[in-house]
């Protein structure tokens, strides 16, 4: 359906429709709900609580740097120290758990644990204290 749409060139999307319709949504709910903050936050705000949370969920820069298309490690810098300054240093502890059959394996994945090895028919999950 999407191919179907009327163009003007090769993009479906323009970088300035997106933006317009994003600011214009902004000052809107800025006004709504009476926060002037708001009026703070553009589009690459975005992109920088994106790296932050990357950052924070795999504590890997490599792979963060990656994701977000960066040609140098230092670029990525930015996230370890945002991630630092808004949870501190968190320990690498972990709470593991062993799963053997999929009710066990689906309320441990409920609950927030991540999936790590196998080993003797023996599925092991950990999480973060």
């Amino acid at each position: 359906m999407i191919n179907m749409l009327k163009r003007k060139g090769l993009r479906l999307f323009s970088k300035s429709s997106i933006d317009t319709g994003y600011y214009r949504q902004r000052r809107r709910l800025a006004h709504q709900l009476s926060n002037p903050r708001l009026m703070k936050i553009g589009l690459h705000t975005f992109r920088h609580w994106y790296g932050t949370m990357e950052y924070h969920k795999t504590k890997d820069p490599f792979h963060v740097q990656q994701r977000l298309g960066h040609k140098a490690l230092k670029n990525t810098q930015i996230y370890v120290t945002l991630d630092e300054a808004l949870f501190g240093q968190v320990s690498d502890e972990f709470t593991v758990n062993v799963a053997e059959k999929p009710e066990e394996i689906k309320a441990l994945l409920e609950v927030g644990y991540e999936y790590v090895c196998e080993k003797d028919g023996l599925l092991f999950f950990r999480k973060r204290k």
